[in-house]
């Protein structure tokens, strides 16, 4: 099975991020999500492809302040959404990924 990656958009409420650390925190959330995608596998229900509006996750708490780093924990929690043995997001045609820093 193939996994492609991208996210159209990432929104971080409250994330004191330069637009050149959002690019890197971007690719790295993207990099980051198709390891763990490949490591351990897609929730059955999301296996048919699609996007999604937004991305179930839970409140997580961001402890690092490198990008690369923050691009990790964020892309863990996307996982914890979307990785085997969870309830899939409803789909739409065009989708982006929410995760807030509170």
């Amino acid at each position: 099975m193939n996994i492609n990656v991208s996210i159209e958009r990432l929104v971080l409420d409250g994330l004191p991020v330069s637009s050149a650390q959002g690019s890197l925190l971007g690719a790295t959330v993207e990099t980051e999500l198709a390891r763990l995608l490949a490591t351990g596998g897609l929730e059955m229900g999301l296996q048919s492809g699609g996007a999604w509006p937004s991305v179930p996750v839970s409140v997580i708490q961001l402890t690092a302040s490198k990008p690369a780093q923050l691009g990790q924990q964020i892309a863990q929690a996307v996982y914890g959404g979307i990785g085997q043995e969870q309830s899939p997001p409803p789909r739409t045609k065009q989708g982006s990924t929410h995760a807030s820093h509170k």
